[in-house]
C-alpha cells in the first residue's frame, strides 16, 4: 500500500504564517449604522446618562465622526458626564470597529429627574 502525496501550500513570499501582508489584504469597510448602534451603545454605558442617546455617524475612511444627543440624569453635573461620555464613546468606538474618531459632538437635549411614583391619592 502506497501513501497518498501530502498536498502542502506555498506560503506568499515574505511571510512565514502563510497569511498574505496587510498592504495585500482587502479593505474592511464599517456602515455609519453600524457605528451609530455602537455609539449609542456606548452613551448608554457612561454613568448619569438617562435614557435612550441619539447619534449620527459619518465615516470617511478610517474616521469617524459622531453627533450624539445625551439626555442626563438631574441632578449630575453636566460637564463631567458629557467629558466622559465623548472620552468613553471615543475609546469604545475605535475599540470595536477600528476606526479613529476625529470628532465627537454632543447636544443634552434635556435634564431627566427621577420619577415621582404614583400614590393614586391627592392629599
Amino acid at each position: 500500500m502506497t501513501a497518498a502525496p501530502a498536498v502542502v501550500a506555498a506560503a506568499p513570499e515574505g511571510s512565514a504564517t502563510g497569511l498574505r501582508a496587510p498592504e495585500a489584504r482587502g479593505v474592511t469597510t464599517v456602515a455609519p449604522r453600524a457605528v451609530r448602534r455602537i455609539a449609542a451603545q456606548a452613551a448608554g454605558e457612561v454613568p448619569g446618562v438617562a435614557g435612550p442617546v441619539q447619534v449620527t455617524a459619518v465615516v470617511r475612511g478610517d474616521h469617524a465622526l459622531l453627533d450624539a444627543e445625551v439626555p442626563i440624569r438631574y441632578p449630575e453635573p453636566v460637564r463631567r458626564v458629557t467629558d466622559a461620555c465623548r472620552a468613553h464613546l471615543t475609546a469604545r468606538v475605535g475599540e470595536l470597529t477600528g476606526l479613529r474618531v476625529a470628532r465627537v459632538e454632543i447636544l443634552v437635549p434635556a435634564l431627566v429627574g427621577a420619577a415621582v411614583p404614583a400614590t393614586g391619592r391627592v392629599s
